[in-house]
């Protein structure tokens, strides 16, 4: 299918559009991004006509504004808004430094110029989409979702209203499936639209649908301007299938545009040194297959009234946990005896594991970790997923190869006991540090 459109997509020259004196506006604008997503080597030539355009001696206010939307096409932002300054002051210069300015989130700013677009002639309705994107950005949700409602006729059926609509719903905290509705909507109004595909990426991402996700943030990030979030989250399930030639390729589209993007810059970082490593896929297969029985609850096996309820006021939730504990840790703990312990192995060693197994790995915390004095709401709490964070691809990983699957059994980890993870580093760190104070959580000795 993709290859069919790509090749039945219509030739767009570049240096036509940019260079001569012909019409230029929102269809030729068209042209040039949908040449760029059929095919995202027409980048370049994008590049090099507007490096032709840029030395030319007569810059009048029509070429001005050639210029500045090219500027902001390739991602060069400042740019484009003085370049775009100097234009004729006509409608499609003043919503391309909204734009511009919504870039390089300035959303007040943004506004305003939607606003002057609007007045100037430019599209009512997309002026008044971008200024609810604006809206959503800067907190105002339910602002966005007024000016959305007072919207009417044609545009309803576009994909950037039916997008528009689930980006705010979600911002306000909205039916999760309301939500993949209106992008669904979207998608089917426009196959390529971005903002979509990457929400339909991320709700799949957030529960655990991998292959889905993959899939539609490859279509996301085929997108022209690129979308940064897609790029980001596309990279980081790259490297997690070691495909991280893919990877690099992901953070470098975004460092074209931004050079200074501090995330894109580290990720591709990790992805060149992890690229330069030998990598045994066969041991790689079997840690995550090690990692999907060691978060394997204990409650998924039938056990005695007293070895559950000694199993739970030590904190013990996984066959990893009791891995990671000794014989005499539970003898150790009241009302277990010689009976439960049997009970303990014979279900380790149906999964081919050992009490204690990987008692080597276990801080002295976590020993002497202790559920009974926490109340009814904090024993909610602790035994909420891991998955209820949100987080990325590649922090979700690295609690699985710890064996971590509860809010519980992460509070007992120390900042320097994650980073000790494979593929885990500051970065995701600061990820889980950031959605664990947003619920008024730390980790141990934080």
């Amino acid at each position: 299918m993709e290859e069919t459109e790509q090749l039945e997509a219509p030739q767009v020259d570049f240096k036509e559009i940019v260079l001569s004196n012909s019409t230029f506006g929102p269809a030729e604008i068209k042209q040039i991004i949908s040449g760029i997503q059929s095919d995202f080597s027409n980048h370049v030539i994008l590049r090099d006509a507007v490096a032709e355009l840029e030395v030319r001696e007569v810059r009048s206010p029509a070429t001005a504004v050639r210029l500045g939307v090219c500027y902001y096409l390739l991602g060069r932002f400042e740019r484009a808004l003085e370049t775009l300054a100097s234009a004729d002051g006509g409608a499609l210069p003043l919503f391309y430094q909204g734009r511009s300015h919504f870039a390089r989130d300035r959303y007040e700013q943004a506004r305003e110029f939607y606003q002057k677009a609007a007045q100037a002639g430019y599209d009512v309705d997309a002026c008044a989409l971008a200024e609810a994107e604006a809206l959503r950005y800067s907190g105002s949700a339910q602002e966005a979702c007024d000016i959305l409602e007072r919207m009417s006729g044609a545009v309803q059926h576009t994909a950037e209203y039916l997008y528009q609509n689930g980006a705010t719903i979600a911002a306000l905290k909205g039916d999760r499936q309301q939500v993949v509705k209106w992008f669904e909507r979207a998608v089917v109004a426009d196959e390529r639209h971005p903002g979509a595909l990457f929400g339909l990426a991320l709700e799949n991402d957030r529960y655990g649908n991998d292959e889905e996700a993959l899939t539609f943030y490859e279509r996301a990030a085929g997108g022209f301007p690129s979308n940064v979030g897609a790029l980001l989250n596309l990279g980081l399930m790259y490297e997690d299938n070691q495909r991280f030639d893919r990877a690099q390729q992901c953070y470098s589209r975004i460092l074209e545009t931004r050079p200074n993007h501090p995330r894109a810059d580290l990720y591709l970082k990790d992805a060149v040194a992890s690229d330069d490593q030998y990598f045994d896929l066969d041991a790689e297969k079997a840690e995550d297959r090690l990692a999907q029985v060691l978060n394997v609850p204990v409650t998924d096996f039938e056990l005695s009234v007293r070895s559950r309820n000694c199993l739970e006021n030590m904190g013990i939730t996984t066959l990893g946990d009791l891995t990671r504990t000794t014989e005499l840790d539970l003898l150790n703990s009241k009302n277990f005896g010689e009976t439960s312990l049997v009970e303990i192995r014979d279900i380790l060693h149906s999964k081919g594991l050992d009490l204690g197994q990987f008692a080597h790995q276990t801080t002295t915390s976590d020993r002497g970790y202790d559920r009974a004095h926490l109340s009814e709401e904090e024993l909610e709490l602790h035994d909420r997923p891991i998955a209820d964070l949100n987080l990325s691809v590649r922090a979700r990983k690295c609690m699985m190869r710890l064996g971590l699957s509860t809010l519980g059994e992460l509070l007992r980890k120390s900042g320097d006991d994650l980073l000790e993870s494979k593929n885990f580093g500051v970065t995701s760190l600061n990820e889980v540090r950031e959605r664990l104070e947003e619920i008024n959580l730390t980790l141990r000795g934080e």
